[in-house]
């Protein structure tokens, strides 16, 4: 257990150190004036001052990490040059600065991707059935193993990332229509019911009874092509997650914070070295992503009020963005003291 955690500690510095890297360099490349570097949140375990009078720090709590910059909404110092402020440079610097984290971590993710490809090798991204279990839902349907996966419930799939979710997400109905591709080119429409089991928790599992092609692909060619296409699909899956977050498709408690995640990484390091890679690419990307939704506190809200600020020709009321920026924050530490309850109940 404490391997574990202190293996997720080292993940998340991982990402988090990333992510504000790239915020960081980029203000300091563009002149911003920056007070402090820090990993994590909370208290101060330890700093130092660098040659270039940044506080450079490591604070307690692993859920987070910052660069405080000299105006980073509207001048906030009088000790500190008006060209140092970041509210002063240039617009596109301001933008550069604001997606840097988010492109590391995307950068990061892709980078880990390819290593896995190359390594490991990949199997097929595409939903073609590899498996199918006797007597599963599946089979007594009619799909045989080759058959391609299209549509699930109309809705179309490209991988099997996607084609997973389709089945997590609730049905209208108390059966899903799977659209299927035959070898001979033929298409037909099938209503599955899967077959459901509960924990003693009370926590159902659907089962289909369909499983992947298990081939493996090698090569330097397909570990680009696996990097970049693996990264648009885990980019599509949680434009989806979100989507149906907000019709009521999925619940919040889908949702996993901090302790759900001790919980993942416990199952993926049970699994290999491959799987932990995979996964800190996959939070990697999670994280960009969500800090580039345009919700105020993000990096994506506030590149929203650049935006309307270029629109506009004028700079957006600074006080009125930063009373924002603050609203939104506190309904972001709402909803992950939420989601942290969450995953507690279900350890329990």
């Amino acid at each position: 257990m404490l391997l574990n955690l202190i293996l997720l500690i080292f993940i998340l510095g991982i990402l988090v150190f990333i992510h504000e890297l790239g915020h960081f360099l980029f203000a300091k490349k563009s002149g911003v004036y920056i007070y402090e570097f820090s990993i994590g949140m909370g208290p101060k375990i330890k700093g130092f001052v660098g040659k270039d009078g940044i506080n450079y720090s490591i604070r307690a709590l692993p859920i987070g990490g910052y660069v405080q910059m000299a105006g980073e909404v509207y001048e906030d110092d009088n000790q500190i040059p008006t060209e140092k402020f970041m509210c002063n440079r240039p617009w596109y610097q301001r933008v550069l600065i604001l997606i840097a984290g988010v492109s590391f971590n995307f950068i990061l993710a892709l980078v880990l991707l390819f290593f896995i490809a190359l390594i490991w090798g990949t199997t097929n991204n595409k939903p073609i059935v590899g498996t199918v279990l006797e007597d599963s839902p599946v089979e007594k349907a009619g799909i045989v193993p080759g058959d391609v996966i299209t549509h699930i419930n109309g809705k179309r799939v490209q991988s099997w990332d996607e084609t997973q979710l389709r089945l997590i997400i609730n049905s209208k109905n108390d059966y899903y229509t799977f659209t299927v591709k035959h070898s001979d080119g033929t298409t037909e429409k099938y209503d599955i019911k899967p077959e459901i089991t509960k924990d003693e928790d009370g926590n159902e599992t659907k089962t289909f009874g369909v499983g992947v092609d298990t081939t493996i692909h090698t090569g330097f060619v397909n570990a680009i092509k696996y990097a970049f296409t693996k990264f648009a699909i885990v980019i599509d899956t949680m434009c989806i997650t979100i989507a149906n977050l907000f019709t009521g498709n999925l619940s919040l408690n889908a949702l996993s914070g901090p302790v759900g995640m001790y919980s993942i990484v416990d199952q993926t390091v049970s699994l290999g070295i491959a799987n932990v890679i995979y996964l800190i690419a996959f939070l990697s990307i999670n994280l960009g992503f969500v800090n580039i939704l345009p919700f105020p506190a993000f990096d994506g809200g506030r590149v929203l009020f650049l935006i309307i600020e270029k629109i506009k020709g004028s700079k957006v009321d600074s006080e009125l963005e930063n009373k924002i920026h603050t609203v939104g924050f506190i309904l972001l530490m709402i909803l992950m003291l939420y989601i942290t309850a969450q995953d507690i109940i279900r350890l329990f």
